[in-house]
């Protein structure tokens, strides 16, 4: 990147500040904590064409936060030899590992899993006494993985962005990267899935398009590479936007391609942050008329709400990266944010879901 396009790039990152109230308030998106709201969510998975040993790994929602999300208890039924629930040890990613045996006619699993979720707002005017990160959280959070490393171009990158904006705390460095990821990416539609996260190739081919995973994996490098910790979090879309946004929730009960990816910063004092610059520009593309503008009133307000805030409309699954699927001979997984499974040693495509052969579906759950 040139350094006058990373100026020219760079200039507006207080543009939220300067708009004027009257543009800011024509559209309403003020997620806040309050009612919680409860899902069952069902994976069912068909191996297609089976044949050999085949096995399936289901991700199960294992983000525990009690102010926004709790998942509850996960049951299933399967014609497998054996089903085991299987916990990563580094970031405590969930998952059940279903094998069946040898050419097994239908292999079949049907997972239910029941959560609660509620919207998040952080006050970022002011601190509060939330409790410190230990050093080994802190350690974890601020390491590079295999597609976010944090030194070379994501880490020179990120220093411009910080110095650009003259942010010396970490919320002035946590705001800038998150404006700099609104001004600087665009949302590709025809990326497959939900992206790579691929953060180094991004920048080095000047190329800052893609999906969720993608563009939030941006931001989370260019934080820890800031030395502000980050993570993302991986889960799926299951509820309509109550704010009527069309683009940031789920369109029917069937979610089997409503996978997401958000992002946290944890700020001293405030905890763990919820931003998602990714949703801001999948606003401007898909919400309609679509094509949207940086300065139409929608994108405004999500632009505004989506660092410090997002709504409970969405499940969490976990905040692993680079995780071994247990059994598999096939190398890790950059994220576990969709069902997987072999069929004869061969890896099947998880973003294929017809040919795959599985489904998520969601039914909300109404208080007694």
């Amino acid at each position: 990147m040139q350094r006058r396009e990373f100026l020219k790039a760079t200039a507006a990152l207080s543009f939220a500040t300067i708009l004027p109230d009257t543009a800011r308030s024509e559209v309403v998106f003020a997620p806040q904590p309050g009612a919680w709201r409860s899902v069952d969510l069902v994976t069912k998975i068909e191996i297609d064409r089976p044949t050999g040993k085949m096995q399936a790994w289901i991700p199960l929602p294992s983000v525990n936060e009690s102010a926004w999300m709790r998942p509850g208890e996960s049951t299933w039924s399967s014609n497998a030899a054996s089903v085991t629930r299987v916990r990563d040890a580094k970031y405590g990613a969930e998952m059940l590992h279903a094998i069946w045996k040898d050419d097994e006619f239908i292999p079949s699993i049907e997972v239910t899993s029941r959560v609660a979720m509620r919207d998040r707002a952080i006050d970022l005017s002011k601190p509060g006494n939330a409790a410190s990160l230990s050093d080994a959280e802190r350690k974890l959070n601020l390491e590079g993985t295999e597609l976010i490393p944090i030194d070379g171009i994501v880490k020179q990158t990120s220093d411009k962005i910080v110095t650009t904006a003259n942010a010396k705390t970490d919320l002035e460095k946590a705001r800038a990267i998150y404006e700099w990821v609104v001004e600087n990416t665009v949302r590709v539609a025809s990326t497959r899935g939900c992206g790579v996260g691929d953060v180094a190739a991004m920048l080095k081919s000047g190329n800052l398009g893609g999906k969720c995973a993608d563009l939030n994996a941006l931001y989370v490098g260019l934080a820890r590479a800031a030395g502000v910790p980050a993570r993302d979090v991986y889960g799926v879309r299951v509820i309509p936007s109550q704010f009527g946004y069309k683009s940031l929730g789920a369109g029917s009960a069937n979610v089997t391609k409503a996978q997401h990816c958000r992002a946290e910063v944890f700020l001293e004092g405030f905890g763990w942050v919820p931003v998602d610059p990714a949703d801001v520009r999948k606003v401007m593309l898909e919400e309609p008329p679509t094509n949207l503008a940086l300065t139409d009133p929608k994108v405004v307000a999500a632009r505004k709400t989506l660092f410090g805030a997002w709504e409970g409309n969405w499940v969490a699954y976990n905040t692993a990266h680079d995780l071994t699927l247990p059994g598999s001979k096939h190398t890790k997984l950059s994220f576990l944010m969709y069902p997987q499974a072999e069929r004869a040693s061969l890896l099947l495509d998880c973003l294929d879901p017809d040919n795959f052969r599985y489904t998520l579906m969601v039914k909300e759950v109404k208080a007694s």
